[in-house]
């Protein structure tokens, strides 16, 4: 979660978890402005892009699939000008389509939601913008289901590599909810992830990012 003042340490309270989680789920029902860091990806052409160790392609899945300095960037400029330019990326076709504008008036935080947020915490954490970052916890399946239904319904990739690298991310869900919480993410539930969300717009003292809170 960011502020619109960098120097009050607030920031988009980066929402994080596995693909599937529910995080744009809890991002709108918190009513706050969002920025979507899943379109700082890179494009399919990129020659940086990580590969799978089985040659199938590109690993999505890897934070280095995604450009996290023009991520902090655009947390940055929101923070300080309450405004920015903004990517739109189109995972089907791993390409950028366009960019849009994105402005947050005068909310008191925004959120910052994708699967490699925890990855820039302690960068946005050094710039004295973090409010709080949050890491959705539930059940691997649910998440495997909810991920795999939605990723189907929009067309984001072929049938196969989706549901292989869905049953992929299943297994590796709980190490994926330990990494980012050794980055510095709070792993809760939605109910909790509400709760700190509104008490931190409400300027109010919340647990240290980094401690496990029951779902």
């Amino acid at each position: 979660m960011f502020r619109d003042q960098p120097t009050a340490f607030r920031p988009c309270r980066p929402a994080l978890r596995p693909s599937g989680s529910g995080k744009s789920s809890l991002a709108a029902r918190t009513g706050l402005p969002v920025l979507n860091l899943d379109d700082f990806y890179k494009e399919g052409g990129d020659p940086t892009l990580p590969q799978l160790p089985d040659g199938g392609g590109a690993d999505w899945d890897s934070p280095l699939s995604w450009d996290a300095d023009a991520a902090v960037a655009a947390i940055e400029e929101l923070c300080r000008t309450s405004g920015t330019t903004v990517p739109l990326y189109d995972i089907a076709t791993s390409a950028r389509v366009g960019e849009e504008a994105l402005a947050i008036g005068r909310a008191p935080l925004f959120i910052a939601e994708g699967i490699f947020a925890a990855d820039i915490v302690g960068r946005c954490a050094d710039l004295g913008v973090l409010a709080d970052a949050i890491c959705l916890r539930g059940r691997p399946s649910t998440t495997f289901r909810r991920r795999l239904l939605r990723d189907l319904r929009e067309g984001r990739k072929p049938a196969l590599y989706l549901l292989r690298r869905g049953l992929r991310l299943m297994r590796a869900e709980r190490g994926i909810v330990a990494r980012q919480t050794a980055l510095g993410a709070y792993a809760c539930g939605k109910d909790v992830a509400l709760g700190r969300i509104a008490a931190a717009a409400a300027g109010e003292r919340i647990p240290a990012a980094g401690q496990k809170a029951s779902v």
